[in-house]
């Protein structure tokens, strides 16, 4: 079935595309992707700065109303990841002047669709540092409001230096014994609003001009080694305890002097990488990923491809600006479709 316009994401600028796009009745298709649509604000904890919302909204409850008024105006959803895009030509090419865009899925198949709108958001930005792979899950994580809870009562570690940053570290404060803030320089990069509220909390301790070199584990006490067991004459080999965050190596970005830093979990929040490998052979991209659209507009370099959202955008990354230009996106697809 060939579709008029399918939407990629399933953040701010992938519903307000498909609220908009809904409304001029082109029934889109929103892909969400497959294990957690809503984008990044469904780890947010409380949004007080979209507007509509006085007393703040929780990022998933604006999510979930987000996709309700999308639904209302008959958006249909795939829960499904986009693997690949190619442009092929459309089945008469003579009386369709526009290409045909296909869209893989990581189920098997297979979409059509006459236009496109990327609004795949980003990824987390890893640290890249020993220990940090094999201790996810296990003290290292990328969402505080996934995981504050399990470290009740126990030292926190949050690197980077941005309103992301400081947002999780001030959630933490509710859990752990105490929350240290690392950041590489000696200025943040986040509000002067939460960079206060930070230096106000008597549970929150700013480190600047530090960077993480390794992640330390050890063997979980609560959870001790398997002995080895025998079962119908097989013997099987003990099973070594758990590995949890135990610790961090640190360095002064300023003296070269390095120490450790005793830790339960070390929460990352350093950015992000843009979602587009997916669709990077399709349309133009800057040298970080970003997808590269005509000025003020979200024409990409692919006739019928928008972009729109934290994909597009590295400089402002706010929910209100990725609906902003889910908006547009839909207006200039719509323009598109019914040239």
């Amino acid at each position: 079935m060939e579709h008029n316009v399918i939407i990629i994401g399933s953040g701010p600028a992938g519903y307000t595309a498909a609220i908009y796009l809904g409304r001029a009745g082109l029934n889109p298709v929103l892909v969400t992707g497959a294990l957690a649509p809503g984008g990044q604000l469904v780890n947010t904890t409380e949004v007080e700065n979209f507007p509509g919302f006085p007393d703040g909204i929780m990022g998933p409850d604006l999510m979930d109303r987000m996709r309700d008024q999308a639904e209302k105006f008959g958006t249909q959803f795939i829960a499904d990841d986009v693997e690949s895009v190619e442009q092929v030509e459309a089945a008469d090419a003579a009386d369709a002047p526009q290409p045909l865009y296909r869209l893989s899925l990581s189920d098997g198949s297979v979409l059509e669709s006459r236009a496109i709108i990327v609004a795949t958001g980003s990824n987390f930005r890893k640290l890249g540092v020993p220990g940090e792979r094999e201790l996810s899950g296990h003290g290292v994580s990328y969402c505080a409001t996934c995981d504050g809870f399990f470290f009740k009562d126990k030292p926190i570690v949050v690197v980077g230096g941005g309103d992301s940053a400081f947002e999780e570290a001030l959630f933490l404060t509710r859990f752990g014994s105490s929350v240290t803030l690392i950041h590489r320089r000696d200025s943040f990069r986040a509000s002067q609003i939460m960079v206060d509220r930070a230096q106000s909390n008597p549970k929150l301790t700013l480190l600047t001009n530090t960077v993480v070199t390794a992640i330390h584990g050890s063997a979980s006490e609560a959870k001790p080694a398997s002995p080895a067991i025998t079962i119908g004459g097989l013997k099987l080999p003990a099973a070594t305890a758990p590995q949890n965050v135990s610790s961090i190596d640190i360095r002064n970005t300023a003296t070269g002097e390095t120490g450790t830093l005793d830790t339960s979990a070390v929460f990352v929040a350093i950015g992000h990488t843009p979602a587009t490998e997916f669709i990077a052979d399709v349309v133009s991209t800057d040298d970080d990923g970003y997808i590269t659209v005509a000025e003020a507009g979200t024409h990409t370099s692919a006739p019928g491809v928008f972009a729109a959202g934290d994909c597009v955008d590295r400089t402002y990354r706010q929910a209100i600006s990725a609906a902003g230009m889910g908006c547009r996106a839909a207006l200039d697809a719509q323009q598109y479709l019914t040239a």
